[in-house]
């Protein structure tokens, strides 16, 4: 069978009413082929079935739809520009990534399972599909795995008590009302469209970067912005400690059991050939979506007591009293952020004489509102 005609026979039973169960789980380690893929399974399925695919992305940092990559990463980080800091992690290329969904930024690798679950919208509950992650857990040995009141999915870090009902994913015998936080090791995020409901979530299971975590997630500019959108929130994380393999076939049959049996599908790149998925492929990818979907914010630059409002990821007014700000509002608004690579090269292009102080306030822009080279456009 030519890949034209494999393609259209996946769309096809995709779609087809009669397929109310359906499983995949994705060869590709790409996060946008795999948001792609996850966007078209959620469009296109029938408006009755549940599906469940699951992915696991190469280095990345994906942050929520309506969500500030200034306010929520260390963008520096990922440029690799932190000379003479001895504590950056030897990662390597981490990408940044905007997901379709809301929520909060998380950190994706090899040793993190994504799991998605796209559901009939009257059917579904934020709990629900956490609460089968959790029985999936379980049956792994991991019983300090709950759901909390925040929807995602930790481990109970207190001493043992008497032992709650056992089949209660939201207590362990380890939930203590005082003493140690809970881990969390799986963050959830949600999108609804029409007839249909997708929950997908991390699972740190064995992330050999999950002491770097915060680092990635803590944005230097945090106290400098003033900011609209979905601010994430921080919780201390750590690995499961189980099998991949071995979690992704219990999931499975955790879904089996939910809603009847359905052979699981493995899927890739080659579903970059759908015209659709390719479309919200290259989407992902663009300065565009990934700078100029940020809600508006204002960045507080000091001493020089001068705020800088941005509006859809360009430069929309200065505000405050110091004496550069006319040069500064004609040589800076309408700019897009995203376009200002080195914002001292940039600036000398319009203030002359160039002094120490101007050289610190592109220091402090440098710092604020650094725009990595993630990939080519």
């Amino acid at each position: 069978m030519s890949s034209v005609r494999r393609l259209s026979a996946w769309a096809e039973k995709l779609a087809d009413p009669a397929n109310k169960v359906q499983s995949y789980i994705s060869r590709s380690t790409d996060p946008y082929v795999n948001l792609s893929i996850e966007e078209y399974i959620l469009r296109t399925s029938p408006a009755d079935s549940h599906v469940l695919f699951l992915y696991v992305n190469r280095p990345c940092v994906v942050i929520g739809r309506n969500q500030n990559p200034w306010l929520e990463v260390n963008l520096a980080l990922l440029a690799g520009n932190t000379p003479n800091d001895t504590t950056t992690p030897a990662i390597g290329n981490v990408d940044l990534v905007r997901r379709r969904s809301g929520g909060g930024a998380v950190f994706h690798d090899g040793g993190n399972l994504n799991w998605s679950v796209i559901c009939p919208r009257d059917a579904f509950t934020r709990d629900k599909h956490a609460e089968m992650v959790v029985r999936a857990l379980r049956k792994l040995g991991i019983d300090r795995a709950r759901v909390n009141e925040r929807h995602d999915i930790v481990l109970d870090q207190g001493p043992k008590k008497a032992s709650p009902d056992p089949k209660d994913t939201h207590c362990t015998p380890y939930t203590v009302d005082d003493g140690p936080r809970p881990l969390k090791v799986s963050g959830s995020a949600y999108k609804m469209i029409s007839q249909r409901a997708l929950h997908h979530a991390t699972t740190l299971l064995s992330s050999p970067n999950v002491g770097s975590i915060s680092q990635y997630l803590r944005s230097p500019a945090k106290h400098h912005i003033t900011a609209k959108g979905v601010p994430s929130v921080s919780s201390p994380v750590s690995n499961i400690g189980v099998d991949m393999a071995l979690f992704q076939e219990t999931l499975q049959h955790e879904f089996r059991t939910a809603y009847g049996g359905a052979d699981v599908q493995t899927v890739g790149e080659e579903l970059l050939e759908n015209e659709t998925i390719k479309k919200g492929y290259n989407e992902l990818r663009t300065s565009d979506w990934l700078w100029q979907q940020t809600p508006q914010f204002t960045v507080s630059l000091e001493p020089a007591s001068i705020e800088v409002v941005v509006r859809h990821g360009a430069i929309h007014e200065l505000q405050g009293d110091d004496s550069r700000l006319p040069m500064l509002q004609e040589a800076l608004v309408g700019h897009k952020l995203h376009e200002i690579r080195d914002w001292s090269e940039f600036l000398k292009q319009t203030i002359y004489p160039w002094r120490q102080d101007d050289e610190e306030l592109s220091q402090q822009l440098q710092t604020h509102l650094p725009v990595p080279q993630l990939f080519e456009t």
